[in-house]
């Protein structure tokens, strides 16, 4: 994969909640719970980056300095549906993060994705975005919410999903190599309808108990 800017976040607790969330025998509720969990785990890893500001204050024996990030600067971004899933684990760290939304259809004919909702903070250049979305599949439409996004100024942005395909992850690096990919895990393929194997399946029907 040469410089692909994919991290794979490997931990223990994160695989084996990740192998309950592929099992086809747990329930949408579990599946919430699997999928807040793991994204919690890896937002530890994704906000790395992520730049505080040094202020003073008293400790109960003295004075000190220390850094605080401006948890407000930070705007978690869910490409709809799937990615309202992993939300609140982002929020649960940064609860102060804005929440950005952005929904995309494919045009049967061109089969390209169409923007056909977004709401984000005004100025939205001035925050750095944390993209999500449970699976990255062909990347088209992770892809298509970071040229959105670059369109509107924004230049801090990274993306977090669960589950990448070879495939998706070659297309973010190629097409947008600036920007910082973080997996669960890294699956074997697409199959010939799109889907992730081995994978878990529809993501939005999982979490939302729609199958």
């Amino acid at each position: 994969m040469g410089d692909m800017t994919l991290e794979v976040v490997e931990h223990p607790l994160i695989e084996h909640k990740l192998s309950l969330m592929r099992d086809r025998r747990t329930c949408h509720i579990r599946i919430r719970e699997l999928v807040t969990e793991i994204t919690l785990l890896m937002t530890f890893h994704a906000t790395r980056g992520l730049v505080g500001e040094e202020v003073a204050f008293e400790t109960p024996l003295e004075e000190m300095r220390a850094r605080r990030i401006r948890e407000d600067r930070l705007v978690v971004a869910p490409i709809l549906r799937a990615g309202l899933g992993m939300v609140d684990g982002v929020l649960r760290l940064v609860p102060g993060a804005r929440v950005g939304h952005l929904g995309f259809y494919r045009n049967e004919e061109t089969l390209q994705p169409v923007r056909y909702y977004g709401k984000l903070p005004p100025s939205p250049e001035r925050y750095s975005f944390l993209l999500v979305d449970p699976m990255l599949g062909t990347g088209g439409t992770a892809s298509a919410s970071i040229s959105d996004l670059k369109a509107r100024g924004v230049k801090e942005i990274a993306f977090m999903c669960l589950v990448a395909a070879p495939e998706g992850a070659e297309r973010l690096t190629r097409e947008h190599p600036d920007v910082r990919v973080y997996a669960a895990a890294l699956d074997r393929r697409l199959n010939e309808k799109g889907y992730i194997l081995p994978g878990l399946g529809d993501a939005g029907d999982r979490l939302f108990g729609t199958l």
